[in-house]
């Protein structure tokens, strides 16, 4: 599928969705919209990931040239952004399906759906959850497979890409892995699974072991994208029902280097990088006896010799084998999780 992907003002610093479709997507991309950075191209700012020229909106397309507008921006709240409409609307008229992860439902919206079907287009909200979700029973350690759950330090430092650069290096290791995705990115990535952020309460357990009860015996081993933190005042609650959801076996620590504060919420500290591992082990040892085996340490704001150091000493500080992943060698990690 031919898409072009909306990152207005967002790319690429803040624009994770964005990066995650180019970097592990299947998709062609043909054109990201950002109106700050129009005229540039992808590989001007991220060099690994699929490359494609930078427009400021949809007008400045060929009409047949995508079949998909992808909103590639997660905002805190998941909300729609009005200056958004115009690219959405003349892709509609254009006869472009829209992939949405907003918490924002396009579907819901008049104009769109009437625009929709007079131009015979789908409305993609990935963050829609099923409706026929309901509580854990409890099971997902009975599955044949090893469950791996990706935790962070604070939402935004890299969950997802760990857990997709760890699954792909598995696989390419000759090992059988999937991905168990979560949230907008990974489902837009994988195809399918459970926006956790958007399920009820009760059913976020649930809806996590709904998906490891699917993929488990067909599997050797399962990387659960982890959401938000145990620490963060909004998102806290999604993790928990992750971490308990998943009874993971093994937990891999993920953090941005240099991070000192809660991305939005910057009144709050975030803790020393030990006490994250007794938080997170001690909250699943009720449930499931996981334990954080290995760390991932986002350092896309270093240069190379500081990222290496910053790497020894994150490992040092959490007492596991630890790496970039996308940056250096996965292999000491994966020696401690397969």
């Amino acid at each position: 599928m031919r898409v072009a992907i909306l990152a207005h003002e967002k790319f690429p610093d803040r624009a994770k969705t964005a990066l995650g479709v180019l970097r592990y997507a299947d998709y062609d991309a043909v054109a990201v919209l950002d109106r700050e950075t129009a005229g540039q191209r992808v590989n001007d700012f991220v060099s690994d990931v699929q490359d494609a020229p930078i427009y400021e909106s949809m007008a400045d397309l060929e009409a047949d040239a995508v079949d998909a507008l992808l909103i590639g921006i997660a905002p805190i709240g998941g909300g729609f952004e009005e200056s958004w409409r115009e690219d959405v609307r003349t892709a509609l008229e254009g006869g472009c399906d829209i992939i949405s992860g907003l918490h924002y439902f396009l579907a819901e919206d008049e104009e769109f759906t009437q625009l929709a079907a007079e131009n015979d287009c789908e409305l993609r909200d990935v963050r829609k959850p099923s409706d026929d979700l309901t509580v854990s029973q409890g099971i997902a350690d009975e599955v044949d497979a090893e469950v791996i759950l990706t935790v962070g330090t604070d939402c935004s430092v890299g969950k997802m890409t760990v857990s997709m650069e760890l699954a792909r290096d598995a696989r390419e290791a000759g090992y059988d892995a999937a991905v168990i995705p979560t949230g907008q990115t990974g489902i837009m990535i994988e195809g399918w699974g459970n926006p956790i952020d958007r399920v009820v309460s009760d059913f976020t357990a649930g809806a996590v072991e709904e998906m490891i009860l699917e993929k488990g015996d067909e599997h050797d081993y399962l990387f659960v994208e982890g959401q938000g933190s145990i620490v963060h005042p909004a998102y806290s609650a999604v993790t928990c029902g992750i971490l308990h959801g998943s009874m993971a076996d093994k937990l891999v620590l993920c953090h941005d280097a240099g991070r000192e504060a809660i991305h939005g919420y910057e009144s709050f500290s975030l803790p020393d990088l030990p006490t994250y591992v007794d938080l997170y082990e001690n909250l699943a040892a009720p449930v499931a006896g996981s334990e954080i085996v290995a760390g991932a340490l986002n350092t896309s704001n270093l240069e190379d010799d500081e990222a290496r150091e910053a790497v020894d000493a994150y490992a040092d500080a959490i007492d596991v084998p630890a790496t970039d992943v996308v940056r250096f060698d996965s292999e000491t990690v994966l020696d401690a999780l397969l």
